[in-house]
């Protein structure tokens, strides 16, 4: 009950800033309005047919930025302004623990990055669906369902950093930090180790080694798209780049990194978070 409790005076505290609801409004509006080109412009975007799978993939391509840059906006200062206020002093007097602030603050700051999330999503499949006359439910539930695991994961890694740190200023390097190596500069990452190995050259895509495959599901948002494809049937050589044939080349490798990044940085910061002298 600590932790419900935390979370849900969280939840509040988080509903009040003023960059969530800009945020929101605009994803909504974005998701429409991508929804809209999808379903009139289809032809003119290269896309062969319309179905709901691909409006699907289409609005789950936009997730990614909204969802990271919000996780850090509403997210860095859960641990970190806390003990740099000196309110989490306050916070523990209570009957909670530091596992329950730490479980408190990634609910509440879940549930508030998920509502704008599913909304928008939720608006954009409805008036996709529409233009097109047709719905698909089984598509647009497993859009639903792993884009709040997506959620829930990067609320988790910036809350993780949050508690690495009692400083706001530091919690925010870290957390921008991890979104520009990973979100940004991650996809060179795969491409310079095959360059550097292949003798300062690239190979064609149908050669590059299978590893690739794993390196690429590294970045949360690639993982979420790739993970998406274990529900949705979707061509996961369009998301990893050329066609692997390992065995584990398959949409489960990116649901199974999403978990990763759910619990490993969490971990962490707890353990740091737990051992820290307030």
């Amino acid at each position: 009950m600590s932790t419900l409790a935390v979370a849900k005076k969280d939840f509040r505290d988080a509903l009040r800033s003023r960059a969530l609801w800009g945020l929101s409004a605009l994803f909504v509006l974005l998701s429409v309005l991508i929804a809209y080109a999808f379903g009139e412009f289809t032809t003119e975007m290269g896309v062969e047919e319309q179905t709901a799978e691909g409006l699907a993939y289409f609005l789950a391509s936009q997730i990614g930025l909204f969802v990271s840059v919000t996780a850090i906006v509403i997210a860095y200062k859960a641990i970190a302004g806390e003990r740099e206020s000196g309110s989490i002093k306050i916070l523990l007097s209570l009957p909670h623990t530091r596992r329950d602030v730490l479980a408190g603050k990634v609910l509440g700051r879940g549930a508030t990055l998920a509502v704008p999330t599913l909304v928008g999503l939720a608006a954009g499949g409805a008036l996709g669906s529409v233009l097109m006359g047709e719905f698909a439910a089984p598509a647009f539930a497993a859009l639903l369902v792993t884009s709040l695991l997506f959620v829930m994961t990067y609320i988790s890694v910036v809350v993780g950093l949050s508690a690495l740190t009692g400083s706001t200023s530091r919690a925010s390097m870290l957390t921008i930090g991890f979104f520009v190596v990973f979100e940004f500069m991650w996809g060179a990452v795969s491409y310079g180790v095959v360059w550097l190995t292949n003798g300062f050259a690239l190979p064609p895509l149908s050669e590059f080694p299978n590893w690739v495959f794993l390196v690429n599901q590294v970045p949360p948002s690639a993982a979420f798209t790739t993970g998406l494809t274990a529900f949705i049937p979707g061509d996961i050589s369009g998301v990893a780049g050329p066609d692997f044939e390992a065995f584990y080349a398959t949409p489960w490798v990116g649901i199974v990194m999403l978990v990763f990044w759910l619990v490993v940085p969490l971990a962490i910061g707890y353990w740091r978070f737990s051992n820290a002298d307030l």
